[in-house]
């Protein structure tokens, strides 16, 4: 079992602070914030977390290094079309959300590359390394992807009547993870009284598509829980129960490690 948070990073570079025109406030609204605290408890049972410190506005760590927007960086060439970069969401974002603009032109592409050199080829070697160990010494290895949604983008995709969900978990319908490995990652959650969702409105992104592989042993899930369980969305904030829902978080985890040991041990068997 791995955990990882590529979208918790809050290190803001002092030149990327000038170069953009909103203010640390609105940049960290792409941010998941505290995702990294909510999971930080895996390492002592037993599991690794990988935690960006790059923030997501600078470097978005869950997209491919060759999605770039040639609307924010120069010397592109035209694109094939890729909705993720039309809506300003590269590798190198040109927006935050709620569709406002960062910078007020476009970057050199060198610099973009010079990000893609210092940030996200080091996170996913990490990354891939993890995996491959986890699954040379297990036979298996499933990866946790750790995000938080914008309570607004749940209460857009409930249907009339339905209970909202807490959670949404994305295996890309299916691709990214076995049956198995998703039923149990739902049974953590929701044995914890999160009510869970599957893949609307987040099935996955860069992360589960590159390396989900059941058929080779590697799992990807990727997990969005509500910001409005644990923060104030606007301000930024751990709310007053945070502690205590880490705490269930903490318990979530727990379940989910004890329980990849006992498969690890069954299929050794």
């Amino acid at each position: 079992m791995i955990f990882a948070s590529p979208h918790s990073g809050r290190d803001y570079p002092a030149d990327f602070l000038l170069q953009a025109v909103l203010d640390r406030r609105a940049i960290r609204s792409s941010e998941d914030a505290f995702v990294d605290e909510l999971f930080g408890m895996a390492p002592e049972l037993g599991a690794p977390l990988l935690a960006a410190r790059a923030p997501r506005a600078y470097i978005d760590l869950n997209r491919a290094a060759d999605e770039l927007d040639p609307a924010v960086i120069e010397g592109l060439v035209r694109v094939p079309h890729n909705p993720r970069i039309s809506s300003g969401l590269g590798v190198i974002p040109r927006v935050v959300a709620g569709g406002r603009a960062i910078y007020r032109g476009k970057l050199p592409l060198a610099e973009a590359e010079a990000r893609l050199k210092r940030f996200w080829h080091p996170y996913h070697q990490a990354l891939a390394g993890l995996i491959e160990e986890v699954r040379a010494d297990c036979g298996q290895a499933v990866l946790i992807d750790c995000h938080s949604m914008p309570h607004e983008a749940i209460e857009a995709h409930t249907r009339p009547g339905h209970p909202r969900p807490e959670v949404v978990l994305g295996d890309r319908y299916g691709a990214t993870a076995s049956r198995e490995v998703m039923e149990r990652v739902e049974a953590a959650f929701a044995g914890a009284g999160l009510r869970v969702g599957r893949n609307a409105p987040f099935a996955g992104a860069y992360v589960a598509q590159a390396y989900g592989r059941p058929s080779r042993g590697v799992h990807v899930v990727q997990v969005e829980i509500d910001r409005a369980l644990y923060m104030d969305e606007v301000r930024v904030e751990r709310l007053a129960g945070f502690a205590g829902f880490r705490d269930l978080i903490a318990g979530v985890v727990a379940e989910l490690v004890s329980g990849a040991g006992a498969a690890g041990r069954l299929a050794a068997e």
